[in-house]
């Protein structure tokens, strides 16, 4: 039970994750219609990221401001399957190619690349969407905290590899989509995806991932680990000289973050049916870090929070003012920083916890009865004061 109990974080900690279980499973399912609850679960895709830079910048004080990399190649590995299966070369037949993705044909590919070949496996694409991220977060890792590059010099290699990645997807239109990226997946091992039916089973797919990656985070720093990782983030040479190496740390949380940012993109590519270069790039790569600002860096839970928070935010003013939301969201982002440093996280443990506390606060247990020895002293002392 203690170990248990140390997993959750503590009684306050299991009531935000029931609580957190009640909103996303119960109650908008039953509220949200289809179109909505889709929506929702597109902002979930989102929290996978903030999650990972939960662990990653909150604890770890890795700041990456790259992480729509790790989301846009998982994204991608899932594209890739679900498009090769539309394109079968029954579907495909007016093409002068049959049995290639429709962009190829337009780019008079005659031929499906070999980079291509290995995503007619599903089981293939599992392993990649979660493999090809995080190989790629070790190199990065390795080429970077090897070298004790850290701090703002880190945040800046990973927003110039986000936009070198984006340049790259862009500019290979034959083989990734180019700017329109992959669309029109439509199926998932022959289950049609784009019923409302098939949404909600992947909405609560999405929820499930979701929360077997916030208990993973618990795990992580629950551990001896969550422990070094505080350490490195507040004195990081007391922490080398203290024998361990911090490089290797920092390389296995900043792959957990690429993990977690990954199974988030596969399940947007599932959840909204494309993929493209809008999600790798800079401006959504500094969104993500928002996400987990709003809801505050230290939370796994803030963060789920900031992302729909964000995210509502963001459709919301994009729908009610169309020439205002880019400032109404920069607005809300400048307040969140200045007047609630601590995100969504911090407003509660300031005032959530001790309004609640007083909810949860037991009533008074009455005073027992004085026993008989007692009462002729009691009254011996009245007496004793009387004139």
């Amino acid at each position: 039970m203690k170990a248990l109990d140390k997993l959750l974080g503590g009684q306050q900690n299991l009531i935000g994750i029931v609580l957190l279980a009640l909103l996303i499973l119960v109650v908008f399912p039953l509220t949200l219609d289809a179109f909505r609850l889709n929506m929702v679960g597109k902002y979930l895709t989102y929290a996978f990221v903030a999650v990972g830079l939960v662990l990653c910048w909150g604890y770890g004080g890795i700041l990456s401001l790259g992480q729509g990399v790790f989301f846009g190649v998982g994204g991608y590995c899932m594209a890739m399957f679900l498009k090769l299966e539309a394109s079968d070369p029954i579907s495909t037949k007016i093409q002068s190619t049959p049995g290639i993705p429709d962009f190829m044909d337009w780019n008079q590919i005659t031929e499906l690349p070999w980079l291509w070949q290995p995503f007619h496996s599903f089981t293939f694409t599992l392993f990649a969407v979660i493999a090809v991220p995080v190989l790629l977060a070790f190199i990065i890792g390795m080429a970077l905290f090897k070298r004790r590059v850290g701090d703002v010099y880190f945040s800046i290699v990973t927003q110039a590899i986000a936009l070198i990645l984006t340049v790259l997807i862009v500019g290979q239109q034959g083989l990734t989509g180019g700017v329109n990226g992959i669309t029109d997946l439509k199926t998932l091992l022959g289950w049609d995806l784009r019923g409302d039916g098939a949404k909600m089973i992947l909405y609560f797919i999405n929820a499930g991932l979701l929360f077997g990656c916030i208990f993973i985070g618990r795990f992580i720093l629950a551990s001896k680990l969550g422990r070094l990782l505080m350490a490195m983030r507040d004195k990081e040479e007391r922490v080398r000289f203290s024998g361990y190496d911090v490089a290797s740390f920092k390389i296995f949380v900043f792959c957990v973050a690429a993990a977690f940012s990954a199974i988030g993109g596969a399940m947007f590519a599932l959840q909204v049916g494309f993929m493209s270069p809008s999600f790798v790039g800079i401006v959504p790569s500094i969104e993500m870090v928002i996400f987990a600002a709003v809801g505050g860096r230290m939370s796994l839970l803030g963060a789920v929070y900031g992302a729909l928070l964000v995210n509502y935010g963001k459709t919301y003013f994009s729908e009610s003012f169309p020439e205002l939301w880019l400032y109404l969201m920069g607005g809300l982002f400048i307040a969140v920083v200045m007047y609630f440093p601590n995100g969504l996280a911090g407003l509660w443990d300031s005032h959530g916890r001790q309004a609640l506390a007083k909810v949860l606060r037991r009533t008074p247990v009455v005073k027992a009865a004085e026993p008989e020895q007692n009462k002729p002293k009691a009254e011996a002392k009245i007496l004793e004061t009387q004139p």
